[in-house]
């Protein structure tokens, strides 16, 4: 396993990142995937700044179903820690149980239709092509 670098004994490059996730999420936790990749400074920057833009900028898609986005290609990708912690995020942002097994069944479904078409290589039809 990785070290976690927990706020005490981070840099300060790591501190101004912890420092600026707590004020975006508006508490004080900084999860396990922070203080994991905080052992390389630059990683944690970089992907800080990415999940930050995407996940909080003003945008079309609302707070909700971005978290339940990330869930679905987390469960697509295997990812546990990413389920866990978006789903988290989910529910506090108001998913449900009825929700979450709606979203685990596209996924699924989508998962199952997509190696479909891929193994039977079919052609995209011309009028879904843009």
């Amino acid at each position: 396993m990785t070290k976690l670098i927990e706020y005490e004994e981070a840099s300060d490059e790591v501190r101004a990142v912890y420092d600026d996730i707590r004020a975006t999420r508006q508490n004080d936790y900084i999860n396990n995937f922070w203080k994991a990749i905080a052992n390389h400074p630059p990683t944690l920057q970089r992907t800080w700044q990415a999940v930050k833009e995407v996940m909080t900028s003003p945008g079309e898609i609302d707070p909700l179903m971005r978290e339940l986005i990330y869930i679905a290609v987390s469960a697509t990708n295997g990812c546990e820690y990413c389920i866990a912690s978006h789903t988290a995020g989910a529910r506090a942002k108001g998913m449900n149980d009825t929700m979450f097994g709606e979203l685990m069944a596209i996924a699924a479904t989508a998962n199952m239709t997509n190696r479909l078409a891929n193994g039977y290589q079919i052609q995209v039809d011309e009028r879904f092509k843009t």
